[in-house]
């Protein structure tokens, strides 16, 4: 018994001292606007010993000047910082009073930036009706080097409570939210995104929009483009409804844009209307098309607004036949029939099918379409290389 409480009484004194605080900082924890002043003062406990003198500072592990060090007591040493920048982690910079050998005394936070811009660029869609995707961007490009919270905001319009949105995007995305359920359609919404920080706080305009005035859909599926018999300036283009129109509320409107294989220029066909084929005319013969297909819902009852176009389909390409026909069964075209040029291509063509299975008894359209767009990506592939080899 006797040696249990002797042991309890070694092990007070040292908890009491590990419990004191050796030295504090003031103020602690500053909020500062960029190009402010501060002073900060290290105040050791007396009972130490230790000189002011024999103290230092570093802010986030970079010694200070001495230069800019005051000894305003024997127990108390000032450091004065002058047009602060921006601090390097939103986290906060660490400000930090050392002794003569290293140790640290004491530790502050600074946090120093500017209050948020209002947040601009407000966009939503849908993509049932029964859910709300937005994004936003930040006034003047985001940047206030302290953490500032983004926070999407919503309501009915005439009689709705305010709500927030919950579910915020991943870092590389942090600018949007997802509310995915329970709203209501036919009504107009009311929303808007508040940012604030501690220096400050500051609210978008408010955008107005009805969920059946933002729905948008996947692009339109299994887009296919054929030939139109012999015709050698023409396409048939034909692809399938995105799943999303098949709720009662939508029906399509679509468009088409294409380009040849070795022009970044795009034509567009606006007046498809909700059709899911279309004839391209007025083509070049015995040339490679790239086509492109996307979709945009219109609600049945009628909207004000044009509707949110759906990403383009991925590129399906075709070519338009010659102005002469290969003769089938043949792998070789006969001397006098074309020029140097389609010679040439020809012997390219029949000595790539060569290389395949499929022989010449295999050769069809559709297949002279495939090493057309096998070409053209070795084409584009040896070109890097050579520009990579150059730079």
């Amino acid at each position: 018994m006797f040696s249990s409480k002797f042991l309890l009484l070694l092990f007070v004194p040292r908890v009491l001292f590990s419990s004191t605080h050796v030295a504090v900082i003031s103020p602690q924890d500053p909020i500062l606007r960029i190009g402010s002043s501060l002073t900060a003062t290290c105040t050791l406990s007396p009972e130490l010993g230790f000189h002011a003198s024999t103290r230092y500072w570093t802010l986030n592990g970079m010694r200070l000047s001495s230069t800019t060090y005051s000894v305003t007591s024997s127990d108390a040493l000032s450091v004065t910082l002058h047009k602060l920048n921006g601090s390097q982690q939103q986290s906060g910079d660490n400000l930090v009073c050392h002794r003569a050998d290293g140790h640290v005394l004491a530790g502050s936070c600074l946090y120093v930036g500017m209050p948020p811009e209002k947040p601009v660029n407000l966009t939503c869609w849908s993509r049932d009706s029964k859910d709300l995707s937005c994004k936003w961007s930040p006034g003047g490009g985001g940047e206030t080097h302290i953490r500032t919270k983004y926070t999407l905001k919503y309501k009915l319009r005439w009689y709705g409570r305010e709500k927030e949105c919950e579910n915020h995007g991943t870092w590389k995305q942090r600018y949007s939210c997802y509310i995915p359920r329970n709203l209501a359609l036919f009504t107009p919404y009311e929303i808007w995104v508040e940012a604030t920080n501690q220096l400050g706080s500051a609210t978008s305009d408010i955008t107005t929009l009805d969920i059946l005035d933002v729905v948008t859909t996947d692009p339109p599926a299994n887009v296919q483009v054929s030939r139109v018999g012999n015709l050698n300036d023409q396409l048939t283009v034909r692809w399938g409804s995105p799943l999303e129109l098949k709720d009662v509320l939508f029906q399509a409107k679509y468009q088409i844009r294409y380009r040849v294989e070795d022009s970044a220029e795009w034509k567009v066909v606006d007046d498809v209307g909700n059709q899911t084929s279309c004839r391209l005319a007025g083509l070049r013969p015995r040339t490679v098309y790239f086509v492109q297909v996307r979709c945009n819902p219109v609600g049945i009852y009628g909207s004000r607004k044009a509707g949110i176009w759906s990403a383009w389909s991925h590129p399906t390409a075709a070519s338009t036949p010659g102005n002469e026909r290969l003769q089938s069964g043949s792998c070789d075209p006969k001397p006098g029939e074309q020029n140097s040029t389609q010679r040439r291509e020809l012997k390219q063509f029949f000595g790539w099918v060569r290389k395949h299975p499929y022989g010449c008894s295999g050769m069809s359209i559709k297949l002279y379409d495939q090493w057309r767009v096998w070409l053209q990506k070795s084409h584009k592939t040896r070109n890097q290389i050579l520009q990579d080899d150059n730079s």
